[in-house]
């Protein structure tokens, strides 16, 4: 999942390329016959586009195609070339109908299977199955890979391009190949892809006789609304007996990052540290500070974690460990730490870029090494099937101690 700012949108998940503007330009402008013997064309002057301009004339001569021939298609073909070029699979370059579906998906409301996918080391993986969602009932799990899109094979695809396959229409079939990490080999799993509306929580008390309730509170996504329904359900805890918390981020693969800062700020002391942006050597780092009301800063708290938990779901775990020393319980985070701008283009089209990697309060960088939980408990397939949650059941032991 995209990672975001308030200043613009940051997933996940993540400015580079500051003359993409003027190489647009230049690029339409040669397409409608302002430049056609220009070699040399860079804001610095040094950048040599003979060889694409040379490429694109031969083929508008000979292609044998000629009704295949798309100016418009190829430019955005050329742009997207040139950004994976920089072997960051969170810089993309987003043509208007990508950016709107990368819009919807912010929003929280979509049509497909409902789940976060990202990529490591080149292969296609689930982060985290959505609550309620196709993907969630057809048994697809944090960490599984994803071999094949119906007949496309999915190595060294792009986040967006696998998006783009596996989302479609309501009523439609998709077919994924997965391979889990004790499966002897891959298996089909068919999906039909449903209108998703992703949840930003639930929460209920855990209450047993003769002590005092703990809030359990389940954060799915921190969507554009997730901060106001926060606010919401933290009221309702707090007219409650309720003097403890559990925040389980298990499969919550991140959102917007003022989400996360909003969220820290019930939890944090205002002017506690929440993340910091690292740009680079040389570069001054930001840091991002808890700016709310702290009215959960007393109550102890222990938070849940495994595989599918990224991005900003990190940022508020590593958040309240550095500065109050919560305990962690669950498995190993995703470990997505990088920053993500959106630059929007002209004609709606956009591009998504990594600015940044980010920081824990105490300075631990969390990308592609993820949060390391206190206490680590799997969950097995056996408790799967019996729908037994062993560290949910820890997190409640550790609690009813503190």
């Amino acid at each position: 999942m995209f990672f975001f700012n308030k200043k613009t949108l940051i997933f996940f998940f993540l400015i580079v390329i500051l003359f993409s503007s003027f190489v647009l330009g230049f690029y339409f402008g040669e397409i409608e016959g302002i430049s056609k013997g220009m070699a040399k064309v860079s804001p610095a002057g040094d950048m040599d586009f003979s060889l694409f301009w040379e490429a694109y004339h031969v083929l508008d001569e000979k292609f044998f195609e000629p009704e295949k021939f798309d100016p418009q298609k190829m430019i955005y073909g050329a742009i997207s070339g040139m950004v994976k070029s920089l072997e960051d699979p969170y810089t993309v370059f987003m043509p208007p109908q990508d950016t709107k579906t990368f819009m919807e998906d912010v929003s929280g409301v979509f049509e497909g299977v409902g789940m976060e996918i990202d990529i490591r080391k080149g292969q296609l993986l689930v982060i985290a199955p959505l609550e309620g969602t196709p993907a969630q009932k057809a048994g697809l799990r944090a960490g599984d890979k994803i071999l094949k899109v119906d007949d496309t094979y999915t190595r060294d695809i792009t986040i967006d391009e696998a998006v783009n396959l596996i989302r479609g229409p309501k009523g439609t079939e998709v077919v994924l190949t997965i391979l889990r990490g004790d499966w002897d080999k891959a298996k089909e799993i068919k999906i039909i892809r449903e209108a998703i509306e992703i949840p930003s929580l639930r929460w209920e008390l855990k209450e047993e006789e003769g002590t005092i309730p703990i809030a359990y509170l389940k954060l799915y996504h921190f969507s554009e609304k997730a901060s106001a329904d926060f606010r919401k359900a933290a009221l309702e805890i707090l007219d409650t007996r309720a003097e403890k918390i559990i925040l389980d981020l298990r499969n919550n693969p991140g959102g917007y990052l003022g989400v996360a800062q909003d969220i820290a700020g019930w939890f944090l002391e205002k002017g506690q540290i929440v993340v910091i942006e690292d740009f680079g050597e040389n570069k001054e780092k930001k840091e991002y500070k808890a700016k709310g009301n702290a009215m959960f800063a007393n109550y102890p708290v222990v938070i849940l974690i495994n595989q599918g938990s990224a991005s900003g779901s990190e940022i508020l775990a590593g958040a309240l460990r550095d500065n109050r020393g919560v305990k962690i319980v669950g498995e190993t985070s995703f470990g997505k730490g990088s920053v993500q701008e959106l630059e929007k283009l002209k004609d709606n089209a956009s591009l998504k870029i990594t600015v940044a990697k980010w920081l824990t309060p105490k300075g631990d960088l969390i990308t592609d090494k993820g949060l390391k939980p206190d206490v680590e408990i799997e969950i097995s397939d056996e408790d799967y099937d019996e729908e037994r949650d062993p560290q949910l059941n820890k997190a409640i032991e550790i609690i009813k101690e503190m």
